[in-house]
């Protein structure tokens, strides 16, 4: 590692830790030329997965849109942002274990409908709308009736 200051390539790890729920190993080094204590981190670097939607398109996968999209189904509910932020953190580790490089939209949907459901109702019916395309008042009630059921 070369040194920021000098360009000196020869250092000295004074201290490792874990970081950002151990996905990250952060490295206090200390350059062996000027001394200059400074910070590297080392993780995995994984490939980008791409979503292969329902019409056959493929895009990037986007951890924003996820976000947006869980949101948007708790918008005016009790549902605190790190509650999310976990959420969408247990989906992205669920997709990245179950498949290399490409995952179906509809194991994304399915997944943050299972997390909705067991965190709020309400926010599941909203996401279960769109996600299923409720086309009339009927399927909503099937929906809100399997819910009161569990």
């Amino acid at each position: 590692m070369r040194c920021p200051r000098c360009g000196h390539a020869e250092d000295k790890v004074i201290d490792s830790r874990a970081a950002r729920n151990e996905a990250v190993i952060r490295r206090r080094r200390m350059c062996l030329g000027c001394g200059k204590r400074f910070t590297t981190y080392e993780e995995v670097v994984k490939p980008r997965m791409q979503v292969v939607k329902r019409d056959g398109r493929r895009e990037e996968f986007d951890r924003r849109k996820l976000v947006a999209g869980i949101l948007r189904a708790c918008e005016k509910r009790p549902v605190a942002a790190s509650d999310i932020e976990s959420m969408v953190d247990a989906i992205i580790d669920q997709m990245e274990s179950e498949f290399e490089s490409e995952v179906p939209s509809e194991r994304i949907g399915k997944a943050v409908m299972d997390r909705l459901e067991a965190t709020d109702d309400v926010a599941y019916v909203r996401f279960a709308s769109v996600y299923r395309r409720f086309q009339d008042l009927n399927q909503f009630l099937s929906a809100i009736e399997g819910l009161i059921k569990k």
